[in-house]
């Protein structure tokens, strides 16, 4: 009864967006789709402007997976076509994906993410300095440490799980994981980065959606938005490589950890007094 309430009251939330509101959220999702598609962190751009707008905070975590999942489905095509991952084989990761975004989104929606915002910052300026200094980056596959198998079963669903509970820097996480553990080059690893952005982002979905925590019409209208924004990014991603990819993915990862630490309520800032 308690939850069929809480589905009213956000459903009643909202119902018009002044006009000049909803332009700043489709060039906001233009803009994260072109940058998600080679180097993630979208949702640093389309989260904000989402609260700017006056979206509740959980119906902005809900309606950011619906636009998100375009973008990401949008650079899965371009990558697929170009033969940069193949989804026949990537399969079982993406359930593992699914699988894993929808268990950190029912954790979403009943427990604050507090230890997740303290830890974030840190852990992203440690993979920006990992992909700033890591020398002979490039478009070439290297020796893998974990089997497809043990990637897919273990690392795949648990950052999966942060994605559905939490979000920002999912994309680097992967990115690093790829390159590192499965010896991906980096074009490649973006590519497959993507179809498992997709997965998480859907198991993320439809769990928001069972709870009602979704504008439709804002998050299609972003969708189709994020869909163009990175059909153009994952194009010049693909033509350009490495020397595109590595230093945006580097700016992302400083940037989002600057977003999170410039909230004052960051735990991170108030367990350290700052």
């Amino acid at each position: 009864m308690q939850q069929r309430r809480q589905k009213a009251s956000w459903n009643t939330v909202l119902p018009d967006i002044a006009l000049h509101l909803l332009l700043l959220l489709c060039v906001a999702a233009f803009f994260a789709g072109f940058v998600d598609a080679i180097a993630g962190g979208g949702g640093l751009i389309t989260v904000p402007a989402m609260l700017i707008a006056g979206i509740p905070p959980l119906q902005t975590l809900g309606t950011n997976k619906v636009q998100s999942i375009f973008g990401a489905a949008s650079a899965t095509i371009a990558y697929a076509r170009k033969g940069h991952v193949q989804l026949n084989k990537q399969l079982p990761m993406v359930l593992m994906a699914v699988m894993g975004g929808a268990l950190g989104a029912a954790l979403a929606t009943i427990v604050p993410g507090q230890v997740l915002q303290a830890i974030m910052p840190v852990l992203l300026l440690a993979i920006a300095i990992f992909f700033a200094v890591k020398p002979n980056l490039n478009d070439l596959d290297t020796h893998r440490l974990m089997t497809p198998f043990a990637f897919g079963l273990t690392l795949v669903p648990v950052i999966g799980f942060y994605d559905g509970v939490f979000g920002p820097g999912t994309g680097s996480f992967f990115m690093l994981a790829f390159v590192t553990l499965a010896g991906f080059g980096v074009l490649k690893a973006t590519a497959h980065t993507k179809l498992l952005n997709f997965g998480s982002n859907l198991g993320a979905l439809i769990v928001f959606a069972s709870f009602g925590a979704i504008l439709w019409k804002i998050g299609l209208l972003m969708g189709v938005c994020q869909f163009l924004g990175a059909q153009l990014g994952s194009r010049l991603a693909m033509r350009i490589g490495a020397k595109l990819i590595k230093p945006l993915l580097v700016i992302v990862c400083v940037a989002l950890a600057v977003k999170l630490l410039s909230d004052p309520a960051n735990p991170l800032r108030v367990w350290l007094g700052i």
